[in-house]
């Protein structure tokens, strides 16, 4: 029987590889993402080659409502969604306090309230069920706090914090919940995030090695997956907790300003 997988950010990058590998499987999708054209053009793609079944539905969730909205719409479609990925998010560079109040907001809506209220929609119906995966898409950020990207940082320290307490809670059941935490990845994340030029997007690795890694990790139920993170780079992050916070701190932040 096809799995139906609903990923959300799938019109590029990490999301669109997560197409990609569920399409190569045979199954269907629904996908979402702000720009309606590249969701038709990915789906006549997956549907040409694949001969699977692609619902695009242009949803920006990073608006309130707006994933209510979206669960109800998949319900009128009467699809079954046995695959969640939340993978729709965002970045913002910069001092806190200049920042744009409105987007960080927004990327609060996005990366966190969105994300939750999805698996907080679909999760009875897993249930109910016995059966079902989530993937969150964290960070590496989340492993630590991130002057010049203070809020976003946060949030993704957020995801993974829900993804593994809430992995927990359903332990009794056949529901699994992954926390993917990508470091820095090849997409339009830098550019839309003003990280271009910085250390930290110096050296990228490739979308669609990260999907890979967070797609099978989800099959697997594992509870959280690091991918694209050089080992000297994991090295130096299990030795902050020996390390002053002044000086993570410190390093954090030179490694987010412009060149």
């Amino acid at each position: 029987m096809k799995k139906t997988a609903l990923i959300t950010g799938a019109s590029s990058g990490i999301g669109k590889e997560f197409a990609h590998i569920h399409a190569e499987k045979g199954d269907n999708l629904i996908i979402v993402a702000r720009r309606l054209e590249k969701l038709e053009e990915l789906q006549k793609e997956l549907e040409g080659i694949h001969k699977i079944q692609v619902v695009p539905i242009d949803k920006d969730l990073g608006v309130s409502g707006a994933a209510k909205e979206l669960f109800d719409e998949i319900k009128i479609k009467n699809i079954q969604v046995d695959y969640l990925i939340n993978n729709a998010g965002f970045g913002l560079r910069g001092k806190f306090h200049e920042l744009p109040w409105e987007r960080q907001i927004e990327m609060i809506n996005l990366n966190m309230i969105a994300l939750t209220e999805l698996m907080y929609l679909f999760l009875p119906e897993m249930v109910n069920r016995n059966s079902g995966k989530i993937l969150n898409i964290s960070s590496t950020a989340s492993l630590m706090p991130g002057p010049l990207q203070a809020v976003y940082f946060a949030t993704k320290s957020y995801v993974t914090s829900i993804s593994n307490a809430v992995a927990e809670e359903l332990h009794d059941t056949n529901i699994t919940v992954t926390a993917l935490m990508p470091g820095a990845t090849k997409t339009e994340f830098a550019k839309t995030s003003g990280l271009e030029g910085t250390d930290l997007f110096k050296s990228t690795v490739n979308p669609r090695s990260v999907a890979q890694d967070g797609y099978k990790a989800m099959i697997k139920g594992k509870l959280n997956v690091i991918s694209g993170f050089p080992l000297s780079q994991r090295i130096s992050t299990a030795l902050m907790p020996f390390m002053p916070k002044k000086m993570i701190l410190q390093q954090i932040r030179k490694m987010q300003e412009l060149k």
